[in-house]
């Protein structure tokens, strides 16, 4: 890692945080615009119907309302992230599949005349048979939802490395279990909202998204518009989680509304169509088998994963995967086979998640545990025996850089005094341990690389212009600090323009853990190039070699002698009578396989780095009520090298809470195709009286290509929290868990079964 660094590595406030905490930030439903008409959406009462026919006259010709749309006035182009998922039209023709879809939609002048507009639209529908189980979907004569899928099986994805039955049959120890979970709700604080303005031929639009050229190119595609006329803007964003990757009905439905309409619209969720109508989380079974050596390797893992995708694809293929991939990017398998089934069902859709695969990855860890107890080990050893370390290569063929697992491992044992609570536990008193890795940024094609631009002013000031986007993580603050550390200006000397797509070039956006790894990454580049160029100049001003100039709040200077200086503006002013301003271009592309694609070829570097992390969760059960406390967390998180140590902290911290403590609470209740708790009275996040004393801990293992030596940071905490909570229950019972979320009836049980097998 670069030492004798001024900016980087420290404690600064986020650039954001003032106009945050004030009030002052603008998101997207406090956009207001001249003739700007308000929308509202029809959505389907049913979960399976064939649409006969759609008649709109009646809305139309209610006074004030400017435009009336259903999905016959689209392209007919179906959306997916993948050619072979193309199945999503936004606004169906053939037939609705879950409750809440959106069928048609109406602008006008208020939202009173668009309420009594949607009143008047006619939608004739022919119920068909519904299925809402995954298992019953994938059965022979169920209810058949989309036509190209066979069984309603979405996807598959097989994994299969080295000969996993023969070592099963060798294998010293052998066990197999079942783990389920309710899906869950992103719940972000801020309900999904869309500001679309056509005007000219060129479409403008505003919503919280986590990929702004992603965004922008799917609505080109179903618009039938080229790039160039599409123009997603920047807008802060209160709340991704993994939500807000993709396009989305809304964005369709508000663009269509403002091209009718010839004027802006305003599409606002509520926050019960946020959860019935946009994207949230897999329900899942995993069924998992492990064999073990006597001495704890782990020689071979069958593992079967059946994911409840919803209705359409959305992001399947890498749903599918994300959980099988994080747990083989931090342990050891020779042999390891993986078959993941998203099954097509009629709930609304399911998306990736900051925390996708609870079942899959707490099951795992649990299990490992007990078998780990039944040999005569503890958690704490099995884990640094099958944990992978730099140099060594995944099952399926990723290589590791940077790793500081067994730091993680250590550093959380011994703060916790882990090895003698976990043999000893108190009654109803347990603590638990989660391991994972996570890639940073995954192949996404060309749009796996960021390319960044940057100018110096006449008066000193920079203008950096990159497609980072910022849902929240203070992915915007770390650009500046990163620029600021290179150019030797204060962070408020900096002025970022970003997350436009229309200024900017390409950039993964805040998906696939990508910020820190790649686009700070082009930052740096940039910054760097810049800073030659300043070198340059001021070595020839100052009469002294390049190699002895530095720069630092606002000068340029001789090291061997200080008095030797000069202020960067007057070296931009000279670059600029010399007709060569300072400017600078900085490209980061990640080394990763290209042809690695999530069905047909998975193998190949995935990512150009991952992240470890480890956390332990002490907690203690009330014997009558069931209920979990959570006095205490401890997180240790490798991200190579914490630019700004305060902004990673709190990363932990919310993974603590969106993870952790939210497996205790957090599910989403059906009633066949009826969201049971589509709000937040009911709908059971975790509030600040939940959560527990949090030690946050920061590993830095020095990423080799990472910038300053940085990686993801924070993600790793959210896929293992619920791990470690798992694993205490089981510590503190005796008894494997079963179930998420860990509702005081599930946690009852076990109780009750483990005072039954004491006898």
């Amino acid at each position: 890692m670069e030492d004798n660094l001024n900016i980087v590595g420290k404690r600064v406030v986020r650039s954001d945080s003032l106009a945050k905490v004030t009030g002052r930030a603008r998101y997207t439903a406090d956009l207001k615009m001249p003739n700007m008409l308000v929308a509202k959406v029809l959505r389907s009462p049913h979960p399976h119907a064939k649409i006969l026919a759609i008649d709109l006259d009646g809305a139309r010709k209610v006074p004030g309302v400017k435009a009336a749309i259903s999905g016959f006035d689209g392209s007919g182009i179906k959306w997916g992230v993948f050619r072979y998922t193309q199945d999503h039209a936004m606004l169906p023709t053939d037939k609705v599949r879950y409750i809440g879809e959106d069928v048609a939609a109406v602008a006008a002048v208020d939202e009173e005349t668009a309420l009594e507009a949607l009143s008047r639209i006619r939608v004739d529908y022919e119920p068909l048979p519904s299925v809402f189980d995954p298992l019953e979907a994938m059965r022979e004569g169920a209810p058949i939802i989309h036509e190209q899928y066979k069984n309603n099986i979405n996807i598959h994805v097989h994994i299969d490395v080295g000969d996993v039955d023969k070592a099963m049959e060798s294998a010293f120890l052998v066990r197999e279990d079942t783990f389920k979970a309710a899906g869950e709700a992103y719940a972000m604080m801020e309900p999904y909202a869309v500001v679309a303005s056509f005007q000219n031929g060129f479409l403008d639009l505003w919503m919280p998204n986590a990929g702004p050229h992603v965004r922008a190119k799917a609505l080109a595609n179903l618009l039938k518009m080229p790039l160039n006329k599409v123009r997603v803007r920047h807008i802060n964003s209160g709340g991704a989680f993994g939500g807000r990757s993709e396009v989305a009905p809304a964005d369709l439905v508000a663009s269509l509304l403002s091209i009718k309409a010839d004027r802006p619209v305003k599409l606002v969720l509520s926050r019960e169509e946020n959860a019935t109508s946009s994207r949230q989380i897999h329900d899942m079974s995993a069924t998992i088998k492990t064999a073990m050596s006597k001495d704890g390797t782990i020689v071979a893992k069958d593992l079967r994963a059946i994911y409840d995708g919803g209705a359409y694809s959305s992001t399947g293929p890498i749903a599918t995967s994300v959980p099988f991939y994080v747990y083989e990017e931090c342990y050891r398998f020779p042999n390891i086979r993986y078959n993941g089934y998203r099954i097509i069902t009629n709930k609304g859709i399911r998306g990736m998640y900051g925390c996708h695969g609870r079942a899959f990855l707490a099951g795992n860890e649990a299990q490992m545990d007990l078998m780990a107890k039944e040999l005569g080990l503890d958690p704490v050893e099995i884990r640094l025996k099958n944990g992978l370390r730099a140099g060594e290569m995944t099952a399926t063929k990723s290589r590791i850089t940077s790793c500081g697992l067994q730091e993680t491992i250590e550093t959380t044992a011994r703060k916790t005094d882990f090895q003698k609570r976990w043999a000893k536990p108190q009654k109803l008193e347990g603590i638990g341990m989660g391991c994972v890795a996570i890639m940073c940024g995954f192949p996404m094609g060309f749009r796996s690389g960021s390319s960044c631009y940057l100018k110096i002013n006449d008066d000193g000031y920079v203008t950096l212009v990159t497609g980072v986007v910022d849902n929240g993580q203070g992915n915007e603050s770390m650009v500046i600090q990163a620029a600021s550390e290179i150019l030797g200006v204060p962070m408020e000397d900096i002025n970022l323009v970003n997350a436009d797509t229309e200024i900017t070039n390409l950039d993964p956006g805040a998906y696939s853990q990508a910020a820190a790894f790649v686009s700070t990454n082009a930052v740096k580049i940039a910054c760097e190039k810049a800073r030659k160029q300043i070198v340059a100049i001021a070595a020839e001003k100052l009469a002294v070699s390049e190699t002895d100039i530095a720069l630092k709040n606002r000068l340029v200077y001789s090291v061997a002698n200080p008095e030797k200086k000069m202020p960067i503006a007057w070296v931009v002013r000279e670059a600029f009578a010399r007709a060569e301003p300072v400017v600078a271009t900085g490209t980061f592309f990640p080394d990763i396989d290209l042809e690695r694609e999530w069905i047909s070829r998975p193998w190949g570097q995935m990512a150009g780095t991952f992240s470890y992390a480890t956390s332990v969760a002490e907690i203690a059960v009330d014997s009558e009520t069931g209920m979990i406390t959570m006095p205490r967390f401890t997180a240790a998180h490798d991200c190579g090298r914490a630019i700004n140590p305060m902004a990673v902290e709190g990363q932990i911290e919310g993974s603590v809470q969106q993870a952790g403590v939210a497996a205790i609470t957090e599910g989403n209740l059906w009633d066949g195709g009826h969201l049971l708790n589509p709000d937040l009275l009911e709908y059971k996040v975790p509030l600040a009286c939940d959560m527990p004393e949090i030690d946050a801990i920061i590993v830095e293992s020095g990423d080799p290509v990472g910038p300053f030596g940085a990686k993801e940071g924070g993600i790793a905490i959210r896929m293992n929290a619920y791990s470690a909570v798992a694993c205490a229950l089981t510590n503190a019972t005796g008894v494997l868990f079963k179930e998420m979320p860990l509702t005081p009836d599930k946690v009852l049980e076990m109780v009750e079964k483990a005072t039954e097998e004491k006898g």
